[in-house]
């Protein structure tokens, strides 16, 4: 597993667009592997884990089949997703903070506000996204 640093909790790195598909994620991914690492990882985060967040491959990626020895075949595409959402949220690279203080923001900023579409909506799974609300919705 990627692992930013240890404190009293684990602390993940996660790529900030994560945040937004994990909002909506129902059972359907790339491969059946990489969608029960990520019902895995949405578990463990939800436990309490501390994420960092990084524009690079991340613990989700790892279990990813578009991740070429650490790259994304999608690289460019998903770096902009990553920094626009940082951006939106008013978060930084390499920022730590608790997983559900990362999960309010992108409710906050991007969800709510719209911007996801404009964010992410050419992503192959945005039908996904549009058909149900956010987990993080309170």
């Amino acid at each position: 597993m990627y692992q930013c640093s240890k404190k009293e909790r684990q602390t993940y790195p996660i790529r900030p667009h994560h945040g937004m598909c994990l909002a909506f994620f129902i059972g359907k991914g790339y491969s059946n592997g990489f969608t029960a690492h990520m019902q895995e990882m949405l578990e463990l985060f939800g436990k309490g884990a501390d994420v960092c967040l990084t524009v690079k491959a991340d613990e989700i990626c790892s279990a990813c089949p578009n991740n070429c020895e650490g790259v994304c075949e999608a690289a460019e595409k998903v770096k902009w997703y990553d920094n626009a959402v940082l951006e939106e949220c008013g978060l930084k690279e390499n920022q730590k903070l608790a997983f559900s203080e990362f999960t309010e923001a992108v409710q906050q900023n991007v969800i709510q506000t719209g911007k996801r579409l404009e964010i992410c909506g050419d992503c192959q799974w945005n039908r996904i996204c549009e058909a149900q609300p956010s987990r993080w919705k309170k």
